[in-house]
C-alpha cells in the first residue's frame, strides 16, 4: 500500500512544507479516522477487526484497512493481536479533550 499518510515536512493539504498541524489536520480530518480513534480510546480493552468495525458502524473493511494501515504509520494506533491507542494516540485524545469542550460550547451558543 503506497503511503500517503500525512507526516509532518512533507506537503499535505493545506500546507506545501507540511507544518506539524496541518499534517495532523489532514490526518485527522479524513473520515472516519476521528471515529476510529474514539472507539479505541473508549474500548475497555484492545479490538479486533471485526469488533472495531462492529463498533463504528457502517464503515467499509476497505476503508477500515486504509485508515487503520494510516493511523499505525502514524503511531497513532498499533496492533499485535488486536488495535489498541499508542500512548502518541492516547496523548492525542487527551490534548483533543478541549476541543470537545469548546465545541460543546459552541453548540450552545448556537442554539
Amino acid at each position: 500500500m503506497p503511503t500517503s499518510t500525512p507526516r509532518p515536512g512533507r506537503p499535505v493539504r493545506g500546507s506545501a512544507t507540511g507544518r506539524p498541524i496541518m499534517a495532523l489536520f489532514d490526518l485527522i480530518g479524513r473520515r472516519w479516522i476521528l471515529r476510529v480513534i474514539w472507539e479505541l480510546d473508549q474500548a475497555p480493552t484492545p479490538l479486533t477487526f471485526r469488533e472495531l468495525r462492529t463498533a463504528c458502524g457502517d464503515i467499509s473493511s476497505s476503508v477500515l484497512t486504509r485508515r487503520l494501515h494510516e493511523l499505525t504509520e502514524a503511531r497513532i494506533v498499533e496492533h499485535t493481536t488486536a488495535y489498541t491507542l499508542t500512548p502518541t494516540g492516547r496523548t492525542l485524545v487527551h490534548r483533543l479533550e478541549p476541543l470537545t469542550d469548546w465545541a460543546a460550547n459552541w453548540e450552545q451558543q448556537l442554539n
